[in-house]
């Protein structure tokens, strides 16, 4: 079976500059909150073009966090989209808030910005968009309505690294921005890690209390926090790659371009909007023949992947919110008929034609 995502060959191409930064962490036995914690802050900083970033354990606390920083809580209500990952949703939960679902646009999968005044209730105190696959949301909108409203934005760009409108990165546009470092990222450690950023101090010094226990100095708590820090090690390896981000990201784009050539004529592919740089975190197609093209790929020892299967408000764990099937019909469509191609910077061309062709005859024999 060939690789969905290939970690192993991007690692060998940076291997020796990676040995040398975790050995030299190893002999410094400083691990925790260090230099190269500090440094990646920075460098994410000054390549965001935001006030500050903070280093997390993971892309569901930077959520997590942000919200609390923002003091959304009990009884409030978070406008998010259902077409994400659950770490979305769980970090909403965990402070108490109320998720409301808003359906998704049918070319970009991102929150439908058309459909959000609509949900927006006296309780209703931020909105959370996720840049799906990689795909900026509209965030020119998005914060319109929020300004209109007052309410606060959390970006999700736990998949968007590098990922822009225009010249502003996402992340920068709302209240916070929100990113997972998740192995398979277009900027991933080697175990788990997040970031938060935000052109707010206030939010900054919030969220570097609440990521350490609650505290500002050594055994001084001034409020419940959590233990949620970027580890040294995993900082080290996130500034290595952290020089190859727009050179991985660019390969993306033209693997991207090249399956988009091939395919447009047979499936539904990625829209790529004017003067929104989509940084393809995964490459998905729709069909109504979906589960035939995956079986048929499988069948060639080429893997594939239904993100996601079945929407937030239809999942098991959130009955309680009330939700019925048909609710968000949008959502619902693109949950029956996506498949994820296999997509990572090295992916050689070869194997994008190879997978083009068997997608083609697959639907010409069906």
């Amino acid at each position: 079976m060939k690789p969905f995502i290939d970690l192993q060959t991007q690692y060998r191409n940076i291997k020796d500059e990676i040995i040398t930064c975790i050995n030299e962490i190893l002999e410094s036995s400083h691990y925790i909150l260090g230099k190269n914690v500090k440094a990646f802050e920075e460098e994410v900083k000054s390549y965001l073009g935001v006030v500050d970033a903070i280093g997390v354990a993971s892309g569901t606390d930077a959520l997590h966090l942000a919200l609390k920083a923002l003091d959304i809580g009990y009884g409030d209500e978070v406008i998010t989209t259902p077409f994400t990952f659950f770490a979305t949703v769980e970090a909403i939960l965990y402070v108490g808030a109320k998720p409301v679902f808003v359906d998704i646009e049918e070319d970009t999968y991102n929150i439908d910005p058309e459909k959000i005044e609509e949900k927006i209730t006296p309780r209703t105190k931020a909105i959370i968009p996720v840049h799906i696959f990689g795909a900026p949301a509209d965030m020119i909108k998005i914060n319109e309505i929020a300004r209109k409203y007052d309410l606060k934005v959390i970006e999700d760009a736990a998949q968007a690294f590098g990922a822009r409108i225009g010249n502003k990165k996402v992340g920068s546009f709302g209240d916070a921005g929100c990113f997972s470092f998740y192995p398979s990222k277009n900027l991933g450690c080697f175990g788990d890690g997040g970031m938060v950023v935000t052109n707010d101090m206030k939010i900054a010094e919030k969220i570097k209390i609440l990521r350490n226990h609650g505290s500002r100095g050594r055994y001084l708590h001034e409020t419940i926090g959590l233990n949620s820090r970027l580890d040294e090690i995993q900082a080290g390896i996130l500034r290595i790659k952290m020089k190859h981000i727009e050179e991985y990201n660019e390969q993306r784009r033209k693997k991207a371009f090249l399956y988009t050539k091939l395919l447009s004529d047979a499936v539904i592919t990625p829209k790529d909007k004017d003067n929104f740089y989509h940084v393809y975190h995964l490459y998905s197609i729709r069909s109504s023949k979906r589960d035939k093209i995956k079986e048929t790929l499988s069948n060639h020892g080429i893997p594939s992947v239904v993100y996601y299967p079945q929407p937030m408000h239809l999942q098991k764990a959130l009955n309680f919110l009330g939700y019925k099937e048909g609710d968000l019909p949008v959502a619902e469509a693109v949950a029956g008929e996506i498949l994820s191609l296999p997509m990572y910077p090295e992916l050689p061309d070869e194997e994008v034609y190879e997978i083009s062709q068997i997608i083609l005859r697959c639907l010409q024999n069906s």
